[in-house]
């Protein structure tokens, strides 16, 4: 082909558009330009990440010390069992073993589960009265033995809290009870570790689940 043909050609295709088109497609190609533009700058949201629960607070005695009447002391930040108990055998798993059952007086607990979920298995969870101490949870892990902590109320002061929780987990403390241990520290430095709300009639002792 010659350059007068080829020529030709090229004016053929050229001049098949006419400045309308020109125009329409400079248009489409803007607005395709915009909505990619619009797409960068509005991305999608990323998820939140899951929060983990927080660890439970808890003082123990030194293992091989003498265990007395409680071998340590548990800070719940709540009244629910349901919610407090799992971050409680999570950490105490690892350290007495698994445990399988707990106890505790009903005397401060709105509601007692039948039993919760904890570190991949199940804890059963029951009441007695007047046989434990209001203030103290026992713990069971099957084939390893018994434990028993003071329960330190939810509303008691962070300075009050942390005197308790020395004094169960101090290897020589005195042989006091769970209740006589909180109304020692509330008479030495006169500031109540507890604040119960009031209750009409007796206390509950709902229980729940299966």
């Amino acid at each position: 082909m010659d350059r007068t043909e080829s020529t030709s050609h090229t004016g053929f295709h050229a001049g098949s558009f006419s400045a309308r088109d020109e125009t329409r497609v400079a248009a489409e190609a803007a607005r395709r330009r915009v909505r990619i533009m619009s797409a960068t700058l509005y991305p999608a949201l990323a998820h939140p990440e899951p929060v983990a629960p927080p660890a439970a607070r808890l003082a123990l005695k030194p293992y091989g010390a003498s265990r007395g009447l409680l071998d340590g002391a548990w800070w719940p930040r709540s009244r629910d069992l349901l919610s407090e108990l799992p971050a409680l055998t999570d950490a105490l798993d690892s350290l007495w073993g698994r445990i399988t059952r707990i106890a505790v007086n009903p005397e401060y607990w709105p509601v007692i589960p039948r039993k919760v979920s904890a570190n991949g298995h199940v804890v059963k969870v029951g009441w007695f009265t007047p046989e434990i101490d209001p203030h103290k949870l026992l713990l069971l892990s099957y084939g390893t033995g018994r434990w028993d902590l003071l329960i330190i109320p939810p509303e008691t002061g962070a300075e009050s809290a942390a005197r308790l929780m020395a004094a169960a987990s101090d290897h020589d403390s005195p042989p006091l009870t769970a209740s006589a241990l909180i109304a020692a520290d509330e008479a030495r430095h006169g500031v109540a570790a507890m604040a119960v709300p009031e209750q009409s009639g007796p206390p509950s002792r709902l229980i729940v689940g299966k």
